[in-house]
């Protein structure tokens, strides 16, 4: 199955509001919500996008011709790219029926594990989604990150406890779904999270825990006061708050206040394997992409996300072999151009 393939057959499963477009860049769907688009007038996601495209990576052939190696190792576990797909909530709201939050976990998160990466899997009102996401998990031997979003204390305590039985290697928590209109309302109260708050349930992940949604280095010093082993640098796709900066524009500033301290993930925008070298030329330790998954699921099932993951994984070896680098750690900021 090639790529072309799977957009074909997406576009004809995936709903209205997806426009399947060839490069995901939040043009085409913008405020579609339901749907794959933005909160707003969708100026952040499409700006994630943009802020990508205008670094330029810098050839440079001049060098001992070996083999790449585009593993990546996180907590002890060793993947074959530094690249993960990211957790998506209420597919078939936001898409269409053909999935359901349970059938697409389960399908991502085998998938994945099968090609060599991990699938970080959603959240939603029903508490099904998070058991089977758990039992995806389970039988993957642990290869998948249940990403829990920031409910009451006692909801999220009673969730840890599902997805801890599945041996998941880490545990994450996307904070920025904050902004989303059915956590405003839930009750108890749901929403954003004190420090306090949040060392808690690191403590209560018994997992190297994972915040997503840091937008600031104030943000990322607070994650690591709370226990945080790693962040994602996420504005939650553009979905949450308009006029958002662009993921690439503050992810250097957040690598100097904690990298080399915790792990630094980045999510929005990145679309193929060189702007996940773009990322970590910027610092970053690995990268997420999610609507481009759903796209690959959407279209070609379980071959759809092999096609996407070895397309990307190949974009990324060959931007690396092009530019000098032959393992990750030699990826650096000289091997990029900015304006």
């Amino acid at each position: 199955m090639t790529y072309e393939e799977v957009l074909k057959s997406a576009r004809a499963c995936i709903g209205d509001s997806c426009k399947v477009c060839r490069v995901c860049n939040g043009v085409g769907c913008k405020n579609r919500i339901p749907g794959p688009g933005a909160k707003g007038v969708g100026d952040t996601a499409i700006r994630n996008y943009e802020k990508w495209q205008e670094i330029r990576v810098n050839m440079d052939t001049l060098h001992e011709n070996t083999p790449v190696d585009t593993s990546l190792t996180l907590f002890e576990k060793k993947f074959r790219y530094p690249f993960f797909a990211g957790p998506v909530g209420a597919v078939n709201m936001h898409y269409s029926d053909k999935y359901d939050d349970l059938a697409y976990n389960n399908l991502l998160v085998d998938a994945c594990a099968k090609a060599g990466i991990v699938a970080f899997t959603g959240d939603g009102m029903n508490p099904k989604v998070v058991e089977s996401a758990a039992e995806a998990i389970t039988a993957a031997g642990g290869m998948g990150v249940p990403t829990i979003k920031p409910w009451n204390l006692e909801t999220i305590e009673e969730k840890l406890s599902l997805v801890k039985k599945a041996g998941a290697f880490a545990i994450a928590m996307d904070v920025d779904a904050a902004g989303l209109p059915f956590l405003k309302n839930f009750e108890p109260p749901a929403g954003s999270k004190t420090v306090d708050e949040l060392r808690k349930i690191a403590e209560m992940a018994e997992a190297p825990f994972i915040v997503k949604g840091i937008m600031t280095a104030k943000a990322a010093l607070k994650a690591e006061e709370a226990g945080a082993a790693a962040i994602i640098v996420s504005n939650h796709g553009g979905r949450v708050l308009d006029q958002c900066p662009a993921t690439a524009e503050v992810l250097p500033e957040i690598v100097k206040a904690v990298g080399g301290r915790m792990k630094v993930l980045v999510d929005g925008g990145i679309r193929s394997g060189v702007e996940i070298f773009k990322a970590l030329a910027l610092g970053a330790d690995g990268v997420l992409i999610a609507r481009p998954f759903v796209t690959a699921v959407y279209g070609g099932g379980a071959d759809g996300v092999q096609c996407y993951v070895e397309k990307l994984g190949a974009e990324l070896a060959d931007t690396m072999a092009m530019c000098g680098a032959s393992t990750l750690s030699e990826i650096s900021g000289e091997m990029i151009w900015r304006p």
